[in-house]
């Protein structure tokens, strides 16, 4: 690891550990080490479709993708009591099988695992309400309702798949959450992400706008680089556990009231 790296890593400890209202905002690169493909690195789904190439190959089988230790550290530093909200834009279920608490959880794009409701927005696994997509499909939103297929337990209003497909809305309380959580921060996170997508992309520069330290850690250009207070340009599974660690030696050093 180099001197440069370091003291980025010591900085960003620094932050978090003197922390009041830290928040973490995960995209696809955090995924990247359980064998997910991002979508615009260099070897993105994007990048490769904007060249005319086939879409890359997961690096697992799908039965095989596990949280990696850059979820875990994220699940430490809430459990520590400094990570007060993770804001995710992934749908891959790993935040939640990692053990990240749902209450502390905004997955603007849902969750390929979970449905939710259209009236009360509970949300649900397809075996707590019954759903097999072998006879009534994905229930995306878009997808025309069909006759006799499960309704929500709570209220018995519609339910769909929480994957949030282009052209459907964002889940309105998941981005009311998300929004009140980045103004609130006075450290803002920004993990595996390239901060493109609107209208998230606009949480970096709330937070940032209410007196927020904005850290980046991702591989490739985001349009916040020249702006952040720290940008770290590294693996993330290289990154963040020092990061932890070091936050707790910090935590352990402190003065006990």
């Amino acid at each position: 690891m180099s001197a440069d790296l370091q003291k980025q890593i010591e900085q960003a400890a620094e932050w978090i550990a003197a922390s009041q209202h830290l928040v973490a905002f995960t995209g696809a690169g955090i995924s990247t080490d359980s064998g997910l493909p991002d979508f615009r690195g260099p070897d993105g789904v994007w990048t490769r479709r904007d060249a005319g190439l086939p879409p890359p190959k997961w690096g697992a089988p799908p039965s095989q993708i596990r949280p990696n230790v850059a979820h875990l550290c994220l699940v430490e530093l809430e459990q520590l009591g400094l990570l007060k909200f993770l804001i995710s834009q992934n749908v891959d279920n790993l935040h939640l099988s990692s053990g990240f608490p749902l209450e502390r959880l905004a997955e603007l794009h849902g969750n390929g695992k979970l449905m939710r409701c259209l009236g009360c927005e509970s949300r649900f696994t397809f075996e707590q309400v019954g759903w097999d997509r072998r006879v009534w499909g994905e229930g995306y939103r878009a997808h025309r309702p069909l006759k006799g297929q499960p309704r929500c337990p709570v209220c018995k209003g519609r339910i769909i798949s929480s994957v949030v497909n282009f052209g459907d809305p964002l889940p309105a309380k998941e981005l009311e959450r998300s929004f009140m959580h980045s103004a609130e921060s006075d450290v803002f996170f920004a993990i595996g992400s390239s901060l493109v997508v609107s209208p998230a992309n606009d949480m970096p520069r709330i937070a940032m706008e209410a007196g927020s330290k904005l850290i980046l850690l991702n591989r490739g250009e985001t349009p916040f680089d020249e702006v952040a207070d720290l940008r770290i340009d590294a693996g993330i599974g290289e990154v963040l556990p020092p990061v932890v660690e070091r936050v707790k030696a910090l935590l352990a050093a402190q003065p006990r009231a």
